[in-house]
């Protein structure tokens, strides 16, 4: 199976508060996420939201659809949301959050293997494609994310943690 290793930052002017709530009502992904074609919740989970599992599609700028569960695993309202993925793709993605004065910060990490055959199978020349089209994605969330906060979206940087940390532009 192949293996990412994926770090995504955003630098938002916005109170983290409503950054961390945008993130955290996934269900409402599609309407503001160019990329998030359909998030479905089939487990709630207990009143905090621990266990509760939602299926992510999503498509970017290549012609497939990747689909997985999340069940989510820890929430730390305002610093941390965890869980575990299977389907397409298998591991754990996690969003931090934290603050500088009014600029929120976030930081996703995305450590997964690919259960596609044909993605495992073209994997040694198409590796860095698909490490564009995913940062791609993030790149349309950080700017979905700020159009839906109306404020601007300072910086944003993803990066490979399987190579050397050179950030990675989105062009394809």
């Amino acid at each position: 199976m192949a293996e990412y290793r994926l770090l995504t930052i955003w630098c938002i002017e916005a109170p983290l508060e409503e950054v961390y709530m945008a993130i955290h009502n996934s269900l409402c992904w599609p309407d503001w996420w160019l990329g998030a074609q359909k998030v479905e919740q089939t487990a709630a989970g207990d009143a905090d939201g621990i266990n509760s599992v939602r299926r992510y599609s999503w498509q970017g700028k290549l012609p497939y659809w990747v689909v997985f569960e999340v069940r989510t695993t820890r929430i730390k309202k305002l610093v941390s949301i965890e869980g575990v993925a299977q389907g397409d793709l298998e591991g754990v993605g996690r969003w931090n959050f934290s603050h500088e004065g009014a600029v929120s910060i976030v930081r996703y990490e995305w450590h997964v293997r690919s259960n596609r055959w044909w993605m495992n199978l073209i994997a040694p020349v198409a590796r860095s494609m698909f490490i564009r089209n995913h940062a791609m994605i993030m790149e349309q969330g950080g700017e979905g994310l700020a159009r839906l906060l109306k404020s601007p979206l300072l910086s944003q940087e993803n990066i490979d943690l399987m190579a050397e940390t050179v950030p990675l532009r989105a062009t394809l």
